[in-house]
């Protein structure tokens, strides 16, 4: 579902070449649930945009579900959905549902189909009591839920979230990492996860990729990472601060 071959991403700044991402080179299978983490600025972003056709590399080979994605960005639109926990993809002033049915004609999804999945999406999440309120007046909880389904009303094969229980309660984060595992789970939906929320790599993660100065450091199951380890909180913090050996 996503393969790199040693891609790097670099900038110019102040006549000066910053390299975001440099040499990375992992593979994604179908049906896997990843959970990428990095402190800030370890070019977690800057690969979730390489991947979403956002950002071109400048150098290696990105592919996602067999796309080039910054030459197929359209095509490949239509195979992923993308939540960013800190802006919605929704339409501010209108109804959710609104929003909704404006995502409906974006992928030109057919009538019944959408209305089956708005249905479940409905169901599962939660959604049926502020269908009608204006995207602006929903909770934090509230929109997470709504950008979730609006990620999912396509149907895409791999699901791309960058923080996205971040600011919520305990409650809220609960739900949304049920759905995340029961979505995974029986619609065999490929997800990589980025956030700084243990508790969601814990709960929903089988596999774990590191990202520091733009290198891959480490990638493999949870198990491996903890091996010999007391938390997961000690293990992070010392791969961050290159003191795990």
């Amino acid at each position: 579902m996503i393969e790199l071959q040693g891609a790097g991403r670099s900038f110019k700044v102040k006549r000066q070449v910053v390299h975001a991402v440099q040499d990375l080179t992992f593979r994604v299978e179908p049906g896997e649930f990843v959970g990428y983490l990095g402190p800030n600025g370890a070019g977690k972003s800057t690969t979730i945009k390489m991947l979403c056709g956002i950002l071109t590399p400048t150098s290696g080979r990105v592919r996602v579900a067999g796309l080039d994605p910054s030459r197929k960005r359209t095509t490949l639109a239509r195979r992923i959905g993308v939540v960013f926990g800190q802006r919605t993809t929704l339409w501010w002033d209108l109804p959710l549902k609104d929003s909704f049915e404006l995502i409906r004609l974006l992928y030109k999804v057919d009538r019944k189909l959408f209305a089956s999945r708005l249905e479940e999406m409905v169901e599962t999440l939660d959604l049926a009591e502020f269908l009608a309120r204006p995207v602006r007046q929903l909770s934090l909880g509230q929109r997470m839920r709504g950008d979730l389904a609006a990620a999912l009303l396509h149907g895409p094969d791999l699901l791309v979230l960058d923080e996205p229980t971040i600011g919520l309660d305990v409650v809220s984060k609960a739900g949304i990492r049920d759905f995340l595992q029961r979505t995974n789970a029986e619609r065999g939906t490929t997800v990589l996860l980025t956030t700084h929320d243990l508790g969601d790599i814990e709960r929903l993660c089988r596999r774990v990729m590191v990202i520091d100065h733009g290198r891959l450091g480490f990638d493999g199951t949870l198990e491996d990472l903890m091996a010999g380890q007391s938390s997961l909180e000690e293990v992070v913090t010392r791969l961050y601060t290159g003191s795990l050996q």
